[in-house]
């Protein structure tokens, strides 16, 4: 759900209708999926997706009727979907599909600042007939199995019959402007801490997956080119990550530098550069390691 959080906010900005729907069931091969939603919008757009996006179509068709209620949408895996998921054929699984209307405005706010969340809607047959949704700050205004299940701390789902309960739990994210071993290490070493993490070396795909950075994640910026890699160390300055590591010489950290502040970018103050802590780090794990460890000790205010 964080990560549909802006384009949602962008479509309701702009009176432009948006479906939204997540996976609800709670069997055990739904747990890694939790976090996962998909936007659709009419004309066929969509962004994000859910188990793969191996029933894109059939929630894209029913987000297709443009219908004013929320509702619960039953779909049995195929064989097919079952060769794409490894789930197995004939499970019926269980999505939310609701017009984003349907959810408080301040929720938006709140998912892009990547707080924990439990969203509550409330049931009428498969009919979704209330929404709410508590935060940290507001959670011992919900019910007291609310307050419990939010309180174990993890993303679930939980049905209670009359109510579905989902709770979110951010993870961090790591995201990478450059490519090869150094990049490839960081992300073996930052999935182990459970980060989600995505590398891309293109500035202006790069813009992309910094635009939704919060204050619990963290940019990472390699490469030899200095017009590419400064290109990207703006872009990171630009958003709200709570981590901002540049690998390089100080040769390099010199001349993005100078690129920023002839762009009149020149408050770096965020910015770590040489990236991570001085352990004489020579190889591709070992430099994964002592930044990292600099990310762990940012993020967590040490």
């Amino acid at each position: 759900m964080y990560e549909i959080a802006l384009s949602v906010a962008a479509c309701l900005r702009s009176e432009t209708r948006a479906d939204i729907a997540w996976l609800i069931s709670e069997n055990p091969i739904a747990e890694s999926l939790i976090s996962e939603a998909v936007l659709f919008t009419p004309g066929g757009g969509k962004i994000g997706s859910v188990v793969g996006g191996s029933f894109d179509a059939e929630l894209s068709e029913e987000a297709a009727r443009k219908l004013s209620i929320g509702r619960l949408i039953d779909i049995d895996v195929s064989p097919f979907s079952s060769s794409m998921t490894g789930i197995e054929s004939g499970t019926r699984l269980t999505f939310v599909l609701l017009p984003a209307t349907l959810l408080e405005a301040d929720i938006w706010p709140a998912l892009l600042a990547r707080e924990p969340m439990a969203i509550v809607l409330q049931l009428a047959h498969n009919e979704i007939t209330k929404s709410e949704f508590f935060t940290s700050s507001t959670i011992l205004a919900a019910e007291s199995d609310v307050i419990e299940i939010f309180q174990k701390g993890i993303s679930t789902v939980v049905n209670l019959g009359d109510r579905i309960v989902t709770v979110y739990f951010p993870v961090t994210r790591l995201v990478i402007a450059g490519s090869g071993a150094n990049a490839e290490a960081l992300v073996s070493a930052a999935e182990l801490l459970g980060w989600k993490c995505s590398i891309e070396p293109r500035p202006g795909m790069f813009a992309g997956l910094t635009a939704g950075l919060s204050p619990i994640d963290a940019a990472v910026i390699m490469g030899h080119d200095v017009e590419s890699s400064s290109q990207c160390l703006a872009y990171a300055l630009e958003s709200s990550a709570g981590y901002i590591g540049a690998l390089g010489s100080k040769k390099m950290q010199e001349n993005r530098e100078d690129w920023l502040a002839y762009r009149e970018i020149t408050d770096i103050s965020r910015v770590h550069g040489p990236a991570g802590f001085d352990i004489g780090a020579s190889t591709p794990a070992e430099i994964a390691i002592s930044v990292l460890a600099q990310a762990i000790s940012k993020l967590k205010g040490f």
